[in-house]
């Protein structure tokens, strides 16, 4: 069986320029990060850096490719925790539901 490499596996692939401009993080963008940093505490010890990079990792290659940086933690760390029993699948479809609502009514 050949070795295929991994979506994320980009070592010697033609990438192109890479971006090296600071941009301000949107709201969204901090509140994956403050999501990463409780689960990952020291007191709550959900998740381990190691289990959102084997998440990323396991992104299929049209999810990896299409994904932001935060929007790759956010899919790791949603699997993550549906994983360890943390969440359900029906508790997060009915927040998504709930969200997507009241951004309706706002709109």
């Amino acid at each position: 069986m050949a070795n295929q490499r991994r979506p994320h596996d980009m070592g010697g692939a033609e990438a192109g320029p890479v971006e090296q401009t600071e941009h301000a993080p949107e709201s969204w963008e901090k509140t994956v990060d403050t999501i990463l940093r409780l689960v990952s505490d020291k007191k709550r010890r959900i998740m381990t850096v190691d289990e959102l990079r084997r998440g990323i990792e396991d992104l299929g290659p049209g999810a990896y490719d299409e994904l932001n940086y935060y929007e790759r933690w956010i899919a790791s760390i949603t699997s993550n925790l549906i994983a360890k029993g943390v969440i359900t699948v029906e508790e997060l479809g009915a927040k998504m539901e709930e969200v997507e609502k009241s951004w309706a009514e706002k709109a």
